[in-house]
């Protein structure tokens, strides 16, 4: 299934820098960049000072996101040398297969659609333009998409019983919104009172609208994209939804899915409003209160789409050490392995998506650390290293593994998640995505502390990182998720730098083919931030407590199901 195919020069578990970086200028040592108190700990820790060398986490990132691998997208080639590198990786380091069935793969069922016709218009409106106002795809496994409906403004496009707030209701119960084509606007209602404050919360996240309109008996559903509470600009959108899109396989191909999901520009939904004879911002504004109900806007859409289907086995890449007391308790790591592959691009012009922030540098810390674990004591508990598929499809292969798991998630103690590592440089703090969600924070807090820094929250709440990525799908069947993100002050960078950073990197390289490995990348930061995961799933895989969700937690419930 997965060939042995790997780029010349580069051998199997011993990679080297890709031809790019091969003849540049030496890195600085992990120990010439540490501050003190991170120094101080690594050596009280035993072992060399720098378990986790800058070279060689660079040697992976770079081999990972090279041209050779395609932008390692599922069931391209790129996968079958990815699943085969990391499969041998963990190999060499001693660590077991991670199946019971004596592999190191789990197969995640997929199945690939790719459109090749995509149009769309309204009357009034005219033609929309095709990757520039709009993108749509169909999750239904069927050839050929024509449909047409009224457009209907729902708010942000929420049902929360919690906060009193539908916006499929009016006064009199829920509105009849079968045949129709649903707008609604991106994120969830900002404000003090609902939904977090600024933070945004699960009703924001694309999937849930998507879901949430399916479930109102809907043909079809358009977000609205603005680039502020999306996270990310238009190009982000064109780019991840016009190539082939993967969705778990059903019996009953897709069928409970929209007939139409899709993106609509800011511009093109102004142009529809007006159409309408409304004004956008004044119908934003209304949708910030919870008596808004479900406004047709009298505009008649028309989409015809036509797909090429494929099924394919992609694979989830796992790998055990047996703990020594409890094995069948689990501490698991996450990282998934799969960007967004190869995209048609005129000749000249460079179409591949190689991630190497995303997520190549979080796939080697994920080997990195199994080789930390391997090469030390046998912990008490068993340690589970799962590099998943399909996460820029929508956390498909962590669902998979979840709602499928190897291992019970009853007896899954936390997982602990790495999307994106720090590529800057040391930071003073550590920012926790989602900090408050469960007692891990208090153990990520003393371990923080034991290296002289302090837990930070998501600086950039209302973006909902918390939801988009894949330790979110072990906290929705109970599992206490901990996902740690690169700390915003950096030693010996001007204050304000880390943000600065953080949006340079959307604005220029976040799913664009930009994202490759720079001459500028810092790993000290990364090294540090690999440190801490390793010394706070040591903790966990040694000790027999079972931390808890927080008593305000919307996962706790499921938890105490598992484990009453």
């Amino acid at each position: 299934m997965f060939p042995v195919r790997f780029p010349v020069g580069v051998p199997v578990g011993l990679p080297v820098r890709s031809r790019a970086l091969s003849g540049g200028a030496p890195r600085r040592g992990i120990a010439a960049a540490l501050p003190l108190p991170l120094l101080l700990l690594l050596t009280a820790c035993g072992g060399p000072v720098a378990p986790f060398d800058e070279s060689r986490l660079l040697d992976r990132i770079a081999v990972l996101s090279s041209d050779e691998f395609g932008g390692r997208a599922p069931g391209s080639p790129g996968e079958d040398l990815t699943v085969t590198y990391l499969s041998r990786a963990f190999a060499e380091a001693g660590l077991e297969p991670g199946n019971p069935d004596g592999t190191y793969v789990q197969q995640v069922p997929l199945v690939g659609m790719t459109t090749t016709e995509m149009t769309a218009s309204s009357e009034p409106g005219g033609a929309w333009r095709p990757g520039e106002e709009f993108v749509a795809w169909t999750k239904r496994v069927i050839p050929e998409v024509r449909a047409a409906g009224e457009l209907v403004f729902v708010g942000y496009g929420v049902t929360a019983p919690e906060y009193g707030w539908d916006d499929f209701s009016d006064a009199s119960g829920p509105v009849d919104l079968a045949g129709k084509i649903l707008v609604a606007l991106v994120g969830d209602p900002p404000g003090e009172e609902h939904f977090g404050g600024a933070a945004m919360t699960y009703y924001g996240r694309w999937t849930y609208k998507f879901d949430r309109a399916a479930e109102a008996g809907a043909l079809g559903a358009l977000i609205v994209h603005e680039t502020g509470p999306a996270g990310y600009p238009w190009e982000v959108v064109s780019g991840s939804w016009s190539g082939e899109q993967f969705d778990l396989r059903t019996p009953n191909g897709g069928f409970d899915r929209l007939e139409i999901e899709g993106w609509i520009s800011r511009e093109r939904a102004e142009a529809l409003f007006a159409a309408a004879g409304e004004d956008f911002d004044e119908a934003k504004a209304a949708a910030l209160s919870p008596d808004f109900s479900p406004r047709p806007l009298g505009v008649e859409a028309e989409f015809a789409l036509t797909a090429v289907h494929r099924e394919l086995d992609s694979a989830n890449v796992v790998a055990r050490l047996t703990g020594a007391e409890a094995p069948g308790e689990t501490v698991l790591y996450t990282a998934h392995w799969d960007h967004l592959g190869t995209a048609e691009v005129p000749e000249g012009e460079d179409g591949i998506y190689n991630g190497a922030f995303d997520n190549a540098t979080g796939t080697a810390g994920l080997v990195a650390l199994a080789e930390a674990f391997a090469a030390d004591e046998p912990p008490r508990r068993s340690v589970l290293f799962l590099a998943v598929t399909a996460e820029e499809q929508g956390l498909l292969g962590s669902r998979h593994y979840a709602e499928n798991p190897l291992y019970p998630t009853a007896s899954t103690v936390a997982a602990l998640n790495m999307d994106g590592m720090n590529v800057w440089g040391v930071t003073r703090d550590l920012t926790v995505i989602g900090l408050g969600q469960s007692e891990l924070d208090d153990l990520a807090a003393e371990v923080a502390a034991g290296q002289g820094r302090v837990l930070r929250p998501d600086p950039e709440p209302e973006k909902g990182f918390y939801y988009r990525s894949d330790h979110f799908e072990f906290a929705k069947v109970g599992v206490p998720a901990f996902y740690p993100d690169g700390g915003i002050d950096f030693i010996g960078k001007p204050e304000g730098y880390g943000l600065e950073a953080r949006g340079a990197y959307v604005a220029e390289a976040y799913h664009k083919p930009g994202d490759e490995v720079q001459d500028w990348y810092d790993l000290a930061g990364m090294a540090a931030d690999l440190e801490f995961l390793y010394r706070m799933g040591r903790r966990l895989a040694d000790s027999a407590d079972w931390p808890r969700w927080s008593e305000d937690s919307e996962f706790r419930a499921r938890r105490q199901t598992d484990r009453p």
